[in-house]
């Protein structure tokens, strides 16, 4: 028997768990509850990772919210203490919304000007709150520019390929920008979802890789692990790998020589994402004038299908 993985830092217990761990984007397929909502959150990791559209938007309602907000201040003052509005061209809220946007970006026009007391405390007030959320907006959109990321894509199917005489689980990865990556690590974990004196637990079992580093990720990478005796993927057939609740957890981490640190991403496979007897195809060739090697991305999942001879033994049923 092969021995399982006891400190993963996901729980035995998979009955109470989800359909799968991690998602194929890498993220956790976990959600925290039992305190309060905004103890749970951090804004400056959720703006971090959140998609550039939705920050855009996030920064947009921000500022539009604020200006609505220091409007209605004036309204309520009272728009006679804004001198310079003409309330023969806009409604006086606009106006007030208006100054407010120019008070906030602190441009500053000129041709409306706060008038008493009330009113130039909420202009200091809001010129101030500008300063402020600019600098924060400003240190947010450097943070996410100058953020280390992998920037690695992988298959979207795991592989098992006729491999050495045997069999290989096979899945393949790339680095999709204009970074290097060295000193590139993989690790492969399998999940199984087993039944056991009535209980559905989990047992995670070390996938061993032929090559577990390399030295450089200048092309694309095919992670092989060959499925042996001692592997716990080992006499399954592709009815077997199907049936199965199984989950392959990837993680990939490596040293990004542009950004000076270690950079990491994972990903998982679930069994529908394996496929039984397939190869994959070559995803480089020569470049056309001959001068160098052309990386096609697109082409990361290529495969085609290829005779494997089914194993004659059941893994579930041994």
């Amino acid at each position: 028997m092969l021995k399982n993985i006891e400190n993963t830092g996901f729980t035995a217990l998979s009955s109470a768990e989800g359909k799968r761990i991690a998602n194929k984007d890498g993220t956790l397929n976990i959600l925290k509850t039992g305190l309060p909502f905004w103890e749970r959150l951090s804004l400056y990791h959720s703006l971090l990772r959140m998609p550039r559209w939705k920050f855009l938007l996030s920064i947009i309602l921000f500022y539009g919210t604020l200006n609505i907000l220091f409007a209605l201040a004036y309204v309520c003052i009272g728009v006679e203490h804004l001198n310079g509005i003409d309330g023969d061209n806009l409604p006086g809220f606009l106006q007030a919304f208006f100054f407010s946007s120019q008070t906030l970006t602190t441009v500053g026009y000129g041709h409306i000007s706060p008038d008493g007391l009330l009113t130039n405390m909420v202009a200091s007030i809001e010129s101030f709150t500008g300063i402020l959320s600019f600098a924060m907006v400003t240190g947010m959109l450097y943070g996410r520019f100058t953020r280390p990321k992998a920037y690695l894509i992988f298959s979207d199917n795991a592989l098992v390929a006729p491999h050495k005489g045997g069999t290989a689980l096979m899945l393949r990865t790339a680095s999709y920008k204009n970074n290097h990556l060295t000193d590139v690590e993989a690790q492969l974990t399998a999940a199984f979802h087993i039944e056991e004196e009535g209980n559905t637990l989990t047992r995670f079992y070390p996938l061993k890789l032929e090559i577990s580093r390399v030295n450089s990720l200048a092309l694309s990478w095919t992670l092989v692990h060959f499925i042996d005796e001692e592997s716990p993927l080992y006499q399954m057939g592709a009815a077997d790998i199907q049936q199965t609740n199984l989950e392959i957890l990837v993680f990939v981490k490596g040293f990004d020589d542009h950004f000076s640190n270690i950079v990491q991403q994972r990903t998982s496979y679930t069994a529908g994402d394996i496929v039984y007897g397939a190869k994959f195809r070559p995803m480089f060739r020569k470049s056309d004038d001959g001068s160098g090697t052309l990386l096609e991305l697109d082409k990361i999942n290529w495969h085609e299908a290829v005779g494997l001879t089914e194993p004659s033994t059941s893994a579930i049923n041994a």
